[in-house]
C-alpha cells in the first residue's frame, strides 16, 4: 500500500500510475505535478475513499481536476480556494490557476455533467482561517498549498488543524514542497516556504501523538531523472527535481490516516 514519500523516478513505471494518467486524460510523464495528482488519487483509493457517498474536502483546488475525477466515483466534494480578491493578490488568477467558478472545475469532462453538479460545490475559504462547519468528511487533500500560507509554522498548523475535520478513521493526503538541499537552511517565510526533513518529522511526530497513522520514506531516488535538477524555466519533462531560490526541491506526499477516537 502506497505510503508518504518524496516524488522519485520509479514511481512512474508501475500500472497503477498509468491508470490514473488515464483517469485523468493525460499522457503520462515525469513531472511532479502530475505525481502529485495520481499520488493523491491512489492514496485514497486503496483506502477505500473514492466509493459513492463519501464525502471529501479539498483545499486549495485552483483549477485541478481531483474534484471531478472523484466525483465521478460517486464521492461528495466540497472544493475551496482563496476568495477572488485573495487570488489575484497573489498572483494567482492570472496564471489559470484559480477557478473562479465550480463549473470549471469539471473542464476536462471527467464527471458526467449533472453528476458533477449534484455531488460539487465550490467555496472561498482561507486556509489559515478554515470555517468551524467544515467537518465530518471522510477524507481531505491539498496539491501543494500549504506551502502558500506565508511560514513553515502556518502550512504544518494547517495540516495538524485540518484533522478534526475528519470522521474517525478518515484520512488526510498532502503534498508540499520538501528541500533536498538542507536541513538547516530554508525559505522559512514569503510566498512558499521549503519544508525540511526536520520539519516533516515534526510534524510526525505531533500527529503520532494525537493518535493518528503516518509512517513516511525520505528516499530520494538515485535514476536518472532523479539526479536531474531542472532549472528555470522550467521544462515539461523531467521535472522532478528543481531548484527554487539556490535550493533543489522535489515533492512529498503525506498520508495520515486518522485515530479512530
Amino acid at each position: 500500500m502506497l505510503r508518504s514519500r518524496l516524488c522519485t523516478q520509479e514511481q512512474f513505471d508501475c500500472p497503477d500510475y498509468r491508470k490514473w494518467c488515464a483517469r485523468l486524460g493525460e499522457a503520462p510523464r515525469m513531472h511532479r505535478k502530475q505525481w502529485e495528482f495520481c499520488f493523491i488519487a491512489q492514496a485514497l483509493f486503496e483506502r477505500g475513499m473514492l466509493a459513492p457517498a463519501k464525502k471529501g474536502l479539498g483545499f486549495g483546488v485552483g483549477r485541478e481536476p481531483l474534484p471531478s475525477l472523484f466525483a465521478s466515483f460517486g464521492c461528495q466534494i466540497v472544493a475551496t480556494d482563496y476568495d477572488p480578491g485573495s487570488a489575484e493578490q497573489a498572483g494567482w488568477s492570472g496564471t489559470g490557476q484559480y477557478a473562479g467558478e465550480v463549473s470549471v472545475l469539471n473542464e476536462r469532462g471527467l464527471c458526467d455533467g449533472l453528476e458533477f453538479k449534484r455531488l460539487v460545490s465550490l467555496r472561498t475559504v482561507d486556509m489559515s482561517d478554515i470555517p468551524g462547519d467544515l467537518h465530518g468528511f471522510d477524507f481531505i487533500w491539498s496539491a501543494c498549498a500549504f506551502e502558500h500560507l506565508g511560514s513553515l509554522d502556518l502550512g504544518l498548523q494547517f495540516v495538524l488543524d485540518g484533522m478534526w475535520r475528519l470522521n474517525p478513521n478518515g484520512v488526510a493526503v498532502h503534498t508540499t514542497e520538501f528541500n533536498l538541499s538542507s536541513d538547516t537552511d530554508t525559505l522559512a517565510e514569503g510566498g512558499t516556504v521549503l519544508y525540511r526533513r526536520t520539519d516533516i518529522q515534526w510534524l510526525v511526530e505531533q500527529l503520532t501523538r494525537k493518535g493518528h497513522q503516518v509512517e513516511v520514506d525520505f528516499e530520494p531516488g538515485g535514476a536518472p531523472a532523479d539526479r536531474y535538477v531542472d532549472l528555470p524555466p522550467y521544462k515539461l519533462e523531467p521535472h522532478l527535481k528543481l531548484r527554487i531560490e539556490g535550493f533543489v526541491c522535489t515533492s512529498i506526499g503525506l498520508i495520515i490516516g486518522k485515530g479512530g477516537t
